[in-house]
């Protein structure tokens, strides 16, 4: 029998001075916690067996879905490349807690190391309790102030994902937000929404920029959306997502990271001419994860020409 354990979703009150909601855009501090009502938290689900255990190989995903790697190269990074990486599985209190998602954060680490190449200093690692909004922000700003227009960021979470109507300064009538682990054990729990991500990057050095999101509802934080980008999400914008110790991982993350790059099983199309190491681009990772996950639908918001390889 699947079992699966409690979906909660919990109501929150968010610890920021209220702003109303039709208040202008360049009137509103991004820099601090917005207010937010009917806000729900979405608590990855955590499984004890796997839907289906890499049934599909080769990053092919089902026909309701066009693929969305092209086989065809794009321009490769000229300069640095970046990266912000946060994992928190520890929130405050242990109602909240999951399992996985610390260490979906270092196989992330280390994949962007040890298979694309980025210097570790060049990237941010943020796990559990320094995965605050805080210091969030300030890597953002830290990489907003050091990156060229040649250079790469890779900003990725794994966590709680969150709705709700808040005070960002767009036009949704229900917003997406990531869950950080600032707050306390009675459930005030901190959050960055998609339109404060949005602001945070704008006006970015860098054009080439690559989001992923392994969180609950992430398939709305499509707001990021801009010319160079790709956003990867593991979900849809009103589903959960899942995470299991067959895994190790959350499943998004196992499939699109562990599998699909580092076992190479993505790797549909040899861009380097050697056939025996992958080189597996952004979306022939995510067609991998689509055409594997169960009981989420991830999407993908790609906006960079033709494919990129990190």
């Amino acid at each position: 029998m699947k079992k699966f354990s409690a979906i909660l979703l919990i109501t929150i009150v968010l610890l920021s001075v209220p702003l109303a909601f039709s208040q202008p855009r360049h009137k509103i501090d991004f820099s601090k916690p917005l207010y937010a009502e009917d806000v729900h938290i979405g608590k990855k689900i955590t499984v004890d067996y796997i839907p289906r255990a890499a049934a599909r190989r080769g990053g092919k995903p089902s026909s309701t879905t066009s693929p969305a790697a092209t086989g065809i190269l794009g321009e490769p990074v000229a300069g640095e490349k970046y990266a912000i990486v946060i994992g928190i599985a520890d929130y405050p209190g242990t109602s909240n807690d999951l399992q996985y998602t610390d260490d979906d954060a270092l196989l992330v680490y280390d994949t962007l190391v040890n298979v694309y190449g980025f210097k570790p200093e060049n990237i941010i690692l943020l796990i559990n309790m320094s995965a605050s909004f805080d210091n969030i922000y300030n890597a953002i700003m830290t990489l907003k102030s050091k990156v060229t227009a040649d250079d790469e960021v890779v900003f990725y979470f794994s966590g709680h994902g969150s709705t709700g109507r808040a005070a960002d300064g767009d036009n949704e009538v229900i917003d997406e937000a990531i869950v950080v682990h600032d707050g306390n054990p009675d459930g005030q729990i901190l959050l960055i929404w998609d339109g404060q991500l949005k602001a945070w990057f704008e006006d970015f050095p860098t054009s080439r920029v690559i989001f992923i999101f392994d969180s609950c509802y992430s398939g709305g934080m499509t707001d990021l959306a801009a010319d160079g980008r790709i956003i990867a999400m593991a979900s849809g914008e009103r589903e959960f997502s899942l995470e299991s110790a067959e895994w190790g991982h959350g499943q998004f993350t196992y499939y699109f990271f562990l599998e699909g790059i580092n076992l190479g099983y993505a790797d549909v199309y040899d861009h380097d001419g050697d056939p025996t190491t992958p080189d597996v681009t952004v979306e022939e990772a995510f067609d991998y994860a689509y055409a594997n996950c169960e009981q989420q639908t991830p999407v993908i918001a790609d906006l960079f020409t033709n494919d990129l390889l990190p």
